[in-house]
């Protein structure tokens, strides 16, 4: 849409230079009533191509703000999404030392059970 506003200032500009030009060869008038029509077609282009730029960055602007806020949607998405992802992968970690404590307090008591046969082997010889 920009590069058609574009397309558009520059044809304004071009046929209002060429009007202009025209204009004045063509001029039945005395120079003072030609140069003020000069100036009234000069502010009336100034003043459309000033109408042109406020529209083309009020639709900039809205873009701009449509764009930032698919960007924090897709943001917040994703951030929930990895969220949800860390809590799964700490739950599955917690599970494992849950299991390796076990396994450790197991190994202990196993430990334990073999030195007191020790123990006990060596009393009774």
């Amino acid at each position: 849409m920009a590069s058609n506003t574009g397309q558009t200032l520059l044809a304004l500009l071009t046929g209002a230079a060429i009007g202009a030009g025209i204009g004045i060869l063509y001029a039945p008038d005395k120079g003072s009533k030609t140069r003020d029509k000069l100036n009234k077609e000069a502010r009336k282009a100034q003043k459309q191509l000033n109408k042109q730029i406020q529209e083309t960055s009020s639709t900039l602007s809205e873009k701009a703000q449509r764009a930032r806020y698919s960007f924090e949607q897709k943001l917040n998405e994703t951030l929930s999404s990895a969220s949800y992802k860390a809590d799964d992968i700490l739950l599955a970690m917690e599970d494992k030392l849950e299991a390796l404590r076990k396994q450790n307090a197991k190994l202990q008591i196993d430990s334990t059970v073999d030195k007191a046969k020790a123990t006990a082997k060596k009393v009774t010889s």
